[in-house]
């Protein structure tokens, strides 16, 4: 057993946390998955950063909300005023989870993707938008289409601050576009610091925090940030929602994202009188059991022990990076030499091992699930000298024991190499002969059938 970790924060001060035991409780758990050798193992999620498993809160909050599901706004029946009770109780939920000012707006979106796009379609003509090269290809594609320069990161958090600093300073830019942690090397940005710089250049800032919200507090007024983005996949609230939240002039003045119903004041035939923000751009009916699910998520986090969740995942991170360091051969693999801290993400690669073998292989024999390729991250991965590479990443369903497994599964692959034979089979590695059964309900024409002939 891991001897408890205390963390010398005083935000944590009273916080002393073992990471034996998950956190909070996640769907999903304990789910038992096949191996190929017949075996059965509880299944080791470390792929976190890619869609976080639902808290069982937030299921059973579902279940709960699920009977009373309609149609909000313009719905004169019990369930419709229930379901607009509940859409827009969710939107104050999310409002304070990141701690927004008074006069912020929440905008429930599909994803963090969408809600950058919707964002782009709001940024003034008079400036353009600056990005770092170390952007989610979420906080970067949409940008393309817009007037937009690029700054490369340098080795040093300072160093690249001052590049920000001096492309703003060149020319006008309306917007600065940045991560608040890298979906890649999990490295965190000092967010209050850019923003500072920023707005001393006269820009606003947006935060892509689909990364940064599972892990740390985000508060709006007290750092000055203009946007965040997030999504409710990777918030633990898996059910297609994400957020745009902040200042409301912007997105006022833009054409609706969505023309449609719910968008709008008046309509004839050749006219629209646009509604304003919210409704302005979220046209359509909205996802309900999406916003319920993020916001009883956001609540959720809210609800943990100051300095809790911070600490549970130090004690993760670390015992991952010192059990991966000290396997013979594998890199780990980080942008700056001065980041202040890193959320529960971990990128390496394994030398003489393609990293999409060493993920199928970890699936395969060992029941651990990760993440492998560019990681949606094509200009990072090229500025770290990386074709790909294997991330894991904790969550509060995280206990040592995926950890400790998944560096006894690489150690194993260094020693002793796989344990079957793989092949690649539409660009992705596979065993060439894969005997794991799917559940009957995913696949039933192929239950029970072996590929090996059995």
């Amino acid at each position: 057993m891991s001897s408890p970790i205390v963390i010398e924060d005083p935000r944590a001060a009273t916080v002393s946390a073992s990471c034996d035991q998950p956190l909070l409780t996640v769907v999903g758990g304990d789910l038992p998955v096949p191996l190929l050798d017949g075996s059965w193992r509880r299944y080791a999620n470390l792929d976190y950063a890619a869609s976080a498993p639902a808290l069982a809160a937030v299921a059973e909050h579902v279940e709960q909300v699920l009977p009373y599901y309609a149609s909000v706004h313009r719905g004169a029946g019990y369930a419709s005023q229930v379901s607009t009770a509940l859409l827009e109780d969710a939107r104050a939920a999310v409002g304070e989870f990141v701690g927004a000012r008074p006069g912020d707006v929440v905008v429930f979106t599909r994803n963090t993707t969408d809600a950058l796009n919707l964002l782009a379609g709001c940024v003034p003509a008079w400036g353009d938008v600056v990005f770092l090269d170390l952007e989610h290809h979420a906080n970067l594609l949409p940008w393309q289409r817009l007037p937009h320069r690029c700054v490369a990161v340098e080795r040093t958090v300072d160093a690249t601050l001052a590049a920000l600093d001096d492309a703003l300073a060149a020319q006008p830019a309306a917007l600065l576009a940045i991560t608040g942690a890298s979906n890649v090397t999990g490295e965190e940005l000092p967010v209050e610091r850019i923003v500072r710089l920023a707005h001393r250049r006269g820009a606003r800032v947006v935060v892509d925090a689909a990364q940064l919200a599972p892990h740390r507090a985000i508060d709006l007024e007290a750092t000055g940030v203009d946007y965040v983005a997030f999504s409710g996949h990777k918030l633990y609230a898996p059910y297609g929602c994400g957020v745009l939240v902040g200042r409301r002039d912007w997105l006022d003045l833009a054409q609706p994202y969505l023309a449609g119903g719910g968008a709008v004041r008046e309509v004839t035939v050749d006219s629209t009188r646009w509604a304003p923000v919210p409704a302005r751009h979220e046209g359509g009916t909205p996802n309900v059991l999406g916003a319920v699910a993020l916001a009883r998520a956001c609540r959720e986090l809210r609800a943990l022990p100051e300095g809790a969740l911070e600490v549970h995942e130090a004690a993760l991170r670390g015992r991952l990076v010192d059990g991966l360091s000290a396997v013979p051969g594998v890199g780990l693999h980080r942008v700056f030499d001065d980041a202040p801290s890193s959320i529960g993400v971990v990128t390496f690669t394994v030398d003489g091992h393609d990293p999409g073998l060493v993920a199928a292989y970890l699936s395969a024999e060992h029941g651990i699930g990760v993440r492998d390729g560019r990681f949606c991250a094509h200009p990072l991965l090229a500025r770290l000298g990386l074709d790909a590479a294997v991330r894991a990443s904790v969550g509060v369903g995280s206990r040592a024991e995926d950890v400790d497994r998944l560096v006894a599964g690489v150690a194993a692959l260094v020693r002793r190499g796989t344990g079957a034979e793989y092949a690649l089979v539409d660009g992705r590695w596979q065993p060439v002969c894969d005997v794991r059964p799917l559940p009957e309900w995913v696949a039933p024409s192929a239950a029970g059938s072996s590929p090996c002939g059995g």
